[in-house]
């Protein structure tokens, strides 16, 4: 079985979206360096002062951080596991055949049950319904590969 990645994101993010989160990162960080040295020059600085510097350093840094890719959440199906993000923050889990019991499949979401005892959900989103359907169908495929219980749901 060839290696499938499927992207989780909302939009697709070209060189040009890349480019603007970069800049725009770094014209945070820069105006909340600029705040806080003019604000101790002044010395009139108070705690919404250093909330607004933390608040736009961490939103730079975070812009820049995605600029590099590295916030890409996606579902990657490989020979025998599973490779999912479905959060920027977090690292991918890895998870092989052998430990799931059992997938749930909603209109949008799906729940991957370990046996362990586990449950793994990952949200789709409205923004690509075709893209949805291809992961559905992914995930129906690998679960009757390997025996694995899936089944269609209906939200509740």
């Amino acid at each position: 079985m060839e290696k499938k990645l499927y992207s989780l994101e909302m939009s697709n993010n070209n060189r040009l979206t890349r480019i603007f989160r970069f800049i725009l990162g770094l014209l945070c960080i820069v105006i909340a360096i600029y705040w806080v040295v003019f604000n101790l020059k002044q010395s009139r600085y108070d705690w919404s002062s250093w909330a607004s510097s933390i608040f736009l350093v961490c939103f730079g840094v975070y812009m820049i951080w995605t600029s590099f890719k590295y916030g890409f959440n996606f579902i990657e199906f490989e020979e025998n596991i599973i490779r999912l993000k479905n959060n920027t923050f977090l690292p991918v889990k890895e998870i092989e055949c052998v430990n799931i019991s059992e997938i749930d499949i909603f209109p949008l979401k799906f729940v991957i049950h370990l046996k362990s005892g586990k449950k793994i959900l990952t949200r789709f989103g409205l923004s690509d319904l075709e893209r949805n359907e291809n992961i559905k169908d992914e995930l129906l495929r690998y679960a009757e590969r390997y025996n694995i219980r899936a089944q269609l749901m209906n939200e509740n």
